[in-house]
């Protein structure tokens, strides 16, 4: 009985070795990438607090609400965030729709094939393409081939080029996670399949549509090299036509082909002049930047953890 019990008290023991071994290798493997996640934690921090405390003493009502000047002290980002919001509109309303509807058809209704296969490479290569290349394309395509101008709406389509595979790719996660047995439970009382997509697969996945929605709404507001491609105004003293009037139909399309200028390229303005007073002006910019950015992943992560936490699975 001991000869027979040999050989498998062997293989348990060298089945407890590699146990052991690919435990070791996980906890290396988990400590460096917290070592590497709270080097690049401690440099954003080191980084911004010092655009904080240079640029703190410019952080008032004033610095919002004053255009920009050639004198430091009464330079501002009106127009700076006013196009930054208005583009950002522009990107949101044009991507958000695209993109998740793009994402429910290639993971619920595309046929499983070659072909499917082929977009899903390409949408995921499109991810990780520098966001120079999407401002030469808009360069070609919108300026100089629908002859669009140098205008908000081209910066709005721009970024939302850019912004529409982080939307596809975290809309086809989401919905990959949830369970197969929601839609069979659907379908068994009788759901049809948009029923089910509609009611049941969007709603459970809403929290990961929404967070993929903001980080690449928290990505556009902080890209520069697009919008100067395109021609964005480095120095902008007005604002563009109110979307908003007083006369029926009360909505005003003109701000779409009006100048702008946007935040990051205000920043780089005011870091290239001589002057340490628009330093600071551009030390302010970046903070402003960064927080919004901050602001952003924070209302997404709350955004998810809220919807899952309502949601029983």
């Amino acid at each position: 009985m001991k000869k027979n019990n040999l050989p498998e008290n062997k293989n348990l023991d060298l089945i407890r070795a590699l146990i052991i071994k690919h435990k070791k290798n996980d906890h290396i493997f988990a400590g460096i990438g917290f070592f590497v996640i709270a080097s690049l934690a401690v440099a954003l921090l080191v980084l911004f607090l010092d655009l904080l405390i240079n640029g703190y003493p410019k952080i008032n009502l004033e610095f919002f609400s004053n255009f920009p000047s050639r004198k430091p002290e009464m330079a501002g980002i009106l127009s700076a965030w006013m196009g930054s919001a208005l583009v950002l509109f522009v990107t949101f309303f044009v991507a958000v729709p695209i993109g998740v509807a793009a994402g429910i058809y290639l993971e619920e209704y595309a046929k499983k094939g070659w072909f499917a296969d082929l977009i899903e490479i390409n949408v995921s290569n499109l991810a990780g393409v520098p966001s120079i290349i999407y401002g030469l394309l808009a360069l070609g395509l919108f300026v100089y081939e629908f002859g669009m101008g140098q205008s908000i709406l081209t910066a709005g389509l721009t970024l939302s080029l850019l912004m529409l595979p982080i939307v596809i790719v975290s809309t086809r996660e989401a919905i990959r996670g949830i369970p197969v047995h929601i839609r069979e439970a659907a379908f068994a009382v009788g759901a049809t399949k948009w029923q089910v997509t509609w009611h049941h697969v969007i709603q459970y996945a809403m929290g990961g549509v929404l967070t993929g929605i903001i980080i690449g709404m928290a990505r556009a507001i902080g890209e520069t090299a697009p919008v100067i491609t395109i021609g964005a105004l480095t120095f902008i003293a007005f604002l563009p036509p109110s979307p908003v009037t007083e006369v029926a139909p009360f909505i005003n399309f003109d701000w779409l082909d009006a100048g702008f200028t946007v935040l990051p390229i205000q920043m780089f303005n005011w870091i290239s002049r001589p002057e340490h007073a628009f330093h600071i002006n551009a030390a302010a910019t970046g903070a402003v930047i960064i927080m919004l950015t901050l602001l952003m992943n924070g209302v997404a992560i709350k955004l998810r953890y809220n919807i899952r936490k309502k949601i029983k699975w």
